[in-house]
């Protein structure tokens, strides 16, 4: 397949659309000629007619459901002449004796409004503007309701990360008149536009006053304010000098804005013509590119106005009434490449097992690209087809257009709890923070014989970061999403790992063997305030004696329990056997074991009361070695 470049012209295709009907008129007509239209977004267009008028009045004829919308936004300047005094409609008045049924609700189709609504909506009212004097040069300018224009987007994949995108803009003109050589600019935005319904008159109801006297049973209470003096303004501060090394940056970094500035990605202003490239050169080029324009100098100029994208064709163009015209708006060569994003989408059943085919492409204007369809090649050939979300400047935008059955993926997920550091210690309390951790394994298996690049569009865990994410993770906040790559060898296995940390706190006493990992991390770290860690480096001596000795007290304990517990045994078998005179071996043997156990146990008895004496010794001493210590600002975590 071989792309042929056309002869360029803004004008790049016209496709016929069915209208109410022939007979229908103008939606907005007038003896002005039509200059300029201004499409946006959310259902409505800016008009601007202008010329010289020589007349003391200059008349519109508009549906009337246009009415309101005219009367809310006309905007007009005298460039020259008298001025414009008023403007009048007529109204409908309802005849009292036969007053009007009640409204029928105007649903969204307005076309298909029955009975009278739909004929009172559709008839022609006149809108006179009375102009002081009979020599005008006027320009009037208004919004009515017209389709919105819809973007449509070509990119083609090339070599070396790079890639052509083309930007076009579908307009549709059902106003009732054509566009005859009208500067003609696209609005990616919508600004709040409502209905309006001036042109309808409305008589709100209003209480009846019925005098019938007053009687005042109480006295009210006032409130009174007293006078204050003018807050004093603060003196403007002063204006640092500047730096000689600051100066020399500041300039070179003005003269690099005004040249960006003089390129015109996002300057409205026209750009001077580029020397032409050899013919070599523009061979290449054309070979290369989607339907390459000639001219750079007849694309849209992009500026970005009061938060809105604006793209303002060059030259005039004409949009037949009940006809849809498509013009080309950008092209230009941009970041991307043709790679695999593994997204789970439920009304793709597969797409749980197998990634999708993406293009991936950079916004490189200064200009916001409205939601569209896309439409993807490579090498010549047609890949597939996607939808373009809305995508503001510089922003990496990545778009499906096929499923990928010759990469398979496999999910796991497990959780587990890591870490303790300090978080505070206030009043002799210690709060640690833990990691509770979510690990999320992806085994990616590539069946082909190309080397794979993989994206894997990971949902996040609210409140967690990411832990050590693999280099080129993009971790897009507004989605919730991660996309975090892998690269799969030809007929290989890979797995990857996603690590995902959410922090948590509790209190913990000072004994406990996650306060003692916390506090050698704090001692360990070389960030640490030097006053705190040798406060408690003290206090950590002592408390490691204090839980020595809880670790002996806990062990004789338990061997004390044992103990007693034989000694009870044996005193049993040694009562049954008393009265058995053959077994006077096995009545010694248990009589030297009862002994011997005897001994065991006082001895233990009395370590027992010399560890519960030092313990309360140490105790007492490590309470106050961490009185004073206080700790709000530990050093942050590393990964």
């Amino acid at each position: 397949m071989r792309f042929v470049t056309p002869q360029w012209s803004f004008i790049a295709a016209l496709m016929s659309v069915s209208a109410f009907g022939c007979a229908r008129g103008p939606n907005v007509a007038s003896d002005l000629p039509l200059r300029r239209v201004v499409v946006y977004r959310n259902g409505v267009g800016y008009f601007e007619r202008s010329g010289k008028v020589d007349s003391e009045q200059v008349k519109f004829r508009m549906r009337g459901r246009m009415v309101g919308d005219f009367l809310a936004t006309l905007a007009i300047v005298e460039r020259g002449g008298g001025t414009v005094r008023s403007a009048s409609f007529p109204i409908d008045v309802e005849d009292e004796a036969h007053p009007a049924p009640p409204p029928v609700p105007m649903p969204e189709n307005r076309a298909q409004v029955p009975g009278r609504d739909a004929a009172e909506a559709n008839a022609l009212r006149e809108v006179v503007l009375a102009l002081d004097g009979q020599k005008h040069d006027l320009s009037i300018g208004y919004v009515a309701e017209t389709p919105v224009w819809r973007p449509s987007y070509r990119v083609v994949v090339k070599e070396g990360n790079q890639a052509d995108l083309q930007t076009w803009g579908i307009v549709q003109n059902l106003s009732g008149e054509p566009w005859q050589n009208v500067e003609l600019v696209l609005v990616a935005g919508a600004p709040i536009a409502f209905q309006s319904t001036l042109g309808t008159p409305v008589v709100p109801e209003r209480p009846v006053v019925n005098d019938q006297g007053e009687v005042i049973a109480a006295v009210p209470t006032g409130e009174t304010s007293l006078a204050e003096a003018p807050a004093a303004a603060p003196p403007p501060p002063e204006a640092p000098a500047a730096e000689p090394e600051e100066a020399e940056a500041a300039a070179p970094a003005a003269s690099m804005k005004k040249a960006e500035s003089a390129r015109g990605q996002g300057a409205g202003a026209p750009r001077p013509m580029a020397a032409p490239a050899p013919a070599a050169q523009r061979l290449a080029v054309s070979r290369a590119s989607l339907s390459a324009p000639r001219r750079v100098s007849a694309l849209a100029a992009v500026a970005l106005e009061s938060g809105n994208t604006r793209y303002a064709l060059p030259e005039k163009v004409t949009v037949p009434d009940g006809s849809a015209t498509m013009v080309l708006l950008l092209h230009q060569s941009v970041p991307g490449a043709a790679v695999f994003l593994f997204a789970p989408d439920p009304g793709v059943p597969d797409s749980s097992a197998h990634p999708f085919r993406v293009v991936r492409f950079t916004n490189g204007t200064s200009g916001l690209l409205e939601r569209g369809p896309i439409a993807v090649f490579e090498k010549g050939s047609f890949l597939g087809e996607g939808v373009l979300e809305p995508l503001p400047p510089k922003a990496t935008a990545t778009v499906p257009f096929a499923l990928e059955r010759g990469l398979g993926v496999q999910s796991d997920h497990r959780y587990e709890e890591l870490g303790a550091r300090i978080l505070k210690i206030e009043a002799s309390q210690l709060w640690i923070e833990r990691d509770q951790v979510h690990k999320t394994s992806y085994k990616v298996k590539n069946g082909g014989a190309d080397r794979a690049h993989v994206l894997v569009k990971h949902p996040r865990a609210q409140g967690a970061r990411l832990h050590q994410p693999p280099p080129g993770t993009e971790d897009n906040v507004g989605t919730g999403t991660a996309l975090v790559p892998v690269d799969v060898a030809p007929f290989g296995t890979a797995e990857l790992v996603v690590d995902e940390r959410t922090p948590y706190q509790q209190p913990v006493g000072w004994l406990d063997p996650l306060a003692d990992v916390s506090v050698k991390a704090y001692l360990a770290d070389p960030r640490s305030d030097q006053k705190i860690v040798a406060a408690l480096s003290q206090a950590w001596v002592i408390r490691d004696k204090l839980r020595d000795l809880n670790d002996e007290r806990t062990r004789l304990t338990t061997e004390q329990a044992d103990l007693q517990r034989s000694t009870q045994e044996t005193r049993l078998n040694l009562k049954a056997l008393e009265k058995n005179k053959g077994a006077a071996d096995l009545v010694q043997k248990l009589t030297e074991r009862l002994r011997k156990d005897g001994d065991r146990l006082d001895a233990i008895t009395k370590r027992l009361i010399e560890i519960e004496l030092s313990a309360r010794e140490q105790d007492v001493r490590f309470r106050d070695a961490i009185r004073d210590i206080t700790l709000v600002s530990p050093p942050a975590p590393k990964d």
